[in-house]
């Protein structure tokens, strides 16, 4: 269907240099946009053909609306942003610094509010319209142990999601979310597979679907936000998660 296409669109994909992020820059590329892709290395050699690349460390106060004016310069017509760079810091609870606590919260919720505004601004400047999918996480509606930093920036993009969708109707700007469960990533396989005899195994009879999710999974349900089959749904969240949360025992 001519519908799920992105043909004519421009869209940043942040934290893309790896993972879910990579996997939904690639999507979006297969469907027919142009891609700006974004990380903390130098560029990837994995990047979909012909994607400008933008390295930065979203940390920085400035690093959000100095991604926004390079991506623009890339692509003067960016129309679609997919807010994916984010990370796990997390220690034991009665191990938590302020400086972990800070760092999730710089990189997770802040940096993606800023980002999200320089580019509403950039829409609204030219006359609005555009769509934003944010990415957050089953643990922004399930808490996990040792995990609360994560836990509560999660949760916050998920009303962030909801909050901005309001705010940015006004100018026609869609915003909506996904919600990832456990996704085979860099990330999660540092902790996933040194435990493939317990930890693995559990979450395999918890997922409804048996198996745990690759990043590719999470493709479909971007694209199809950032098209226009999706062009009235706005502040809806997509959890991609293999039935993970919907079961309190999993499988029968």
């Amino acid at each position: 269907m001519k519908a799920f296409s992105l043909e004519g669109h421009a869209a940043l994909v942040t934290g893309s240099s790896q993972g879910i992020g990579l996997a939904v820059a690639q999507g979006l590329h297969e469907a027919g946009a142009r891609v700006v892709c974004h990380g903390l290395q130098d560029r990837p050699a994995s990047l979909p053909e012909g994607a400008s690349y933008v390295p930065c460390d979203l940390c920085a106060p400035s690093a959000p609306a100095l991604l926004i004016e390079q991506a623009i310069a890339a692509e003067p017509a960016l129309d679609t942003l997919v807010c994916n760079a984010g990370s796990f810091f997390d220690v034991p609870l009665l191990e938590m610094t302020e400086a972990l606590w800070d760092r999730t919260m710089q990189l997770n919720l802040r940096s993606t509010f800023f980002i999200v505004q320089a580019f509403a601004r950039h829409r609204a400047a030219r006359g609005g319209g555009g769509s934003i999918v944010i990415v957050s996480s089953t643990n922004g509606i399930q808490a996990e142990a040792d995990s609360v930093a994560y836990d509560t920036s999660k949760g916050g993009l998920v009303m962030m999601t909801r909050s901005l969708a309001v705010s940015l109707a006004l100018h026609g700007i869609r915003v909506n979310g996904i919600a990832p469960g456990l996704i085979r990533t860099p990330l999660t396989t540092t902790w996933m597979e040194p435990r493939a005899d317990d930890l693995l195994k559990h979450y395999e009879r918890k997922i409804l679907l048996g198996h745990v999710g690759e990043p590719a999974d999470c493709t479909g349900a971007v694209t199809f936000l950032c098209s226009s089959a999706a062009s009235y749904i706005t502040g809806e969240i997509i959890v991609i998660d293999g039935g993970l949360t919907t079961s309190q025992i999993g499988r029968p």
